[in-house]
């Protein structure tokens, strides 16, 4: 049986999409026909790359013919925007992490996709990862007891990669509570079931010259009497990559000897100086380096650093190869083929949407309720208090 094609246009031709990029180009359900990125070496980068269409602006490739989808990866202050025009003409979406920088843009995504009939995945975030699926599978079974408590910490060099001046500005979704805290409260959400009772967060700004938040910790409730605890830092010391055998996040292998490698590259680096190697780094540019082909053999699943979920009678680690398995009496690992194509789960979801009318699980509403709890770790640290919410959903949704 032929499989049928997702006729899919990108909207942002710049970091997001070149790490979506191995998705999207090894997935034979998808077929890349149309860009829209402002940047002229870009659009033509992705006419060599897809012989494909390519639009300056993504009211113009929302506004076409012949695209079934689209994939918003463009800066994070745009999202609204551009799910309002793929939604006006009738276009599904996929669209980055974060959703959007505040509620009120959230509910009016929801709004736009619904009143046109069209569906709204949001990712991609590491909830999609098929070990973190598994656990919950392991948790919903009962087999190990109710859960009762999550532990999750990552440890990178986040803040150091080069940057765009907005990029270290929290107002416009600099910093990595926008960035990579969607990704580790959507893992702890999917295996505690979603719904999330209260947050109280601190987070760090510990470089002036990197004026945003570069860590976080926080304490959440869920409304079944789960605790979890999720930490983060991106000041570029500890690699918590040592933790999953030295498999990065993108489930590639990684060279341990390459440590403080980003903060090398922008050491002397002014602002304009750093903006120039971005764009040279960036799709298209002159220092672009195409990413390789997918080779099951070299590549594991994506992860999000080290996560411990305690049932009552057993403790689950989801790792880039698997599930470990802590019992009462013995301890096992589940093993988990790789993936065909990394971030394969993602094409799933938005394809059985597309195609066969299934509501995702990673929609709007849930996709709000991840944001209304990043919010909440930045309200919780400037108020020093305990946030409670109200815009929670669970996998019954």
């Amino acid at each position: 049986m032929e499989t049928r094609k997702l006729r899919l246009g990108v909207a942002g031709l710049g970091r997001a999409f070149s790490l979506m990029l191995p998705t999207l180009a090894g997935d034979e359900r998808v077929h890349i026909v149309a860009g829209a990125d402002p940047r002229a070496e870009a659009r033509a980068q992705f006419e060599r790359d897809f012989s494909g269409r390519s639009f300056e602006t993504v009211e113009a490739m929302c506004d076409s013919d012949g695209v079934d989808a689209i994939y918003i990866s463009t800066p994070h202050q745009f999202h609204r925007a551009n799910v309002e025009a793929a939604a006006r003409n009738g276009k599904h979406v996929l669209v980055e992490k974060p959703m959007s920088l505040s509620l009120s843009d959230c509910a009016a995504m929801i709004e736009a996709a619904q009143r046109s009939g069209v569906h709204m995945v949001v990712g991609h975030s590491h909830s999609f990862d098929r070990p973190i699926a598994r656990a919950r599978e392991i948790v919903a079974s009962g087999d190990l007891g109710r859960l009762r408590m999550i532990n999750a910490m990552q440890f990178t060099d986040f803040l150091y990669r080069p940057r765009r001046p907005e990029e270290l500005r929290t107002d416009q979704g600099g910093g990595v509570i926008f960035n990579q805290a969607p990704h580790q409260v959507d893992n702890v959400r999917l295996i505690a079931g979603g719904r999330v009772k209260s947050v109280r967060a601190s987070v760090g700004q510990w470089d002036p010259s990197r004026p945003t938040e570069g860590a976080y910790q926080a304490f959440l409730t869920f409304e079944n009497d789960v605790s979890a605890t999720i930490c983060y830092s991106g000041y570029g010391h500890f690699d918590s990559d040592e933790f999953c055998d030295w498999i990065g996040e993108s489930g590639q292998r990684k060279d341990p000897e390459r440590y403080g490698g980003a903060r090398a590259a922008l050491n002397g680096l002014g602002a304009d100086a750093e903006l120039e190697l971005k764009q040279q780094l960036n799709y298209g540019g002159a220092r672009y380096t195409p990413p390789h082909g997918v080779n099951p053999a070299t590549r594991w699943h994506q992860h999000f650093g080290l996560l411990v979920a305690s049932c009552e009678r057993g403790d689950l680690r989801p790792q880039p190869h698997g599930v470990m398995i802590y019992g009462d009496s013995a301890r096992r690992f589940e093993a988990l083929d790789p993936p065909p194509v990394p971030r394969s789960e993602v094409i799933d979801e938005l394809c059985a949407a597309v195609f066969e009318g299934k509501a995702p699980l990673h929609g709007g509403e849930w996709a709000m309720a991840t944001m209304e709890v990043c919010f909440a770790i930045l309200e919780s640290a400037q108020q020093q208090s305990e946030i409670r919410m109200s815009h929670q959903c669970g996998l019954d949704a």
